[in-house]
């Protein structure tokens, strides 16, 4: 029971190398073992193109996130240009309506002005 008791006193943590469980991160561990010389990590050697590949990635996140911004705005776009569509429509509609002799007679009945029974006639004037 002495034993256990110092084991518990002391601080100590336990490395655990290996495992067979299934973490990605065990996997490309054990890959870059199999590799001569990538004992202590990936040499430098390969710097220049994990970064360019890196760049690429970046890029191509941000055009996607660019081109679905793009799309939303697109799709509101369509929308309203629909709705101004139709309320033209109407507005012009209702303007032909308007302008109708019936409807122009109801209109200035309103402010005392009738409609001629006469038909209009040409004044002409000799020139000399």
């Amino acid at each position: 029971m002495q034993k256990e008791l110092k084991k518990m006193a002391e601080n100590s943590f336990k490395i655990n190398e290996g495992g067979t469980g299934g973490s990605i991160f065990r996997w490309i561990e054990r890959k870059m073992k199999l590799q001569p010389g990538w004992e202590d990590g990936i040499p430098v050697k390969y710097a220049p193109h994990v970064l360019f590949g890196t760049l690429l990635c970046i890029i191509y996140i941000g055009n996607s996130h660019y081109a679905e911004t793009s799309q939303r705005k697109l799709t509101k776009l369509k929308i309203e240009v629909e709705d101004l569509r139709a309320d033209y429509t109407t507005l012009k509609s209702e303007y032909m309506h308007a302008k109708l002799q019936s409807e122009v007679a109801k209109r200035v009945a309103k402010l005392g002005l009738e409609e001629s029974s006469t038909p209009p006639y040409k004044m002409e004037i000799d020139k000399k």
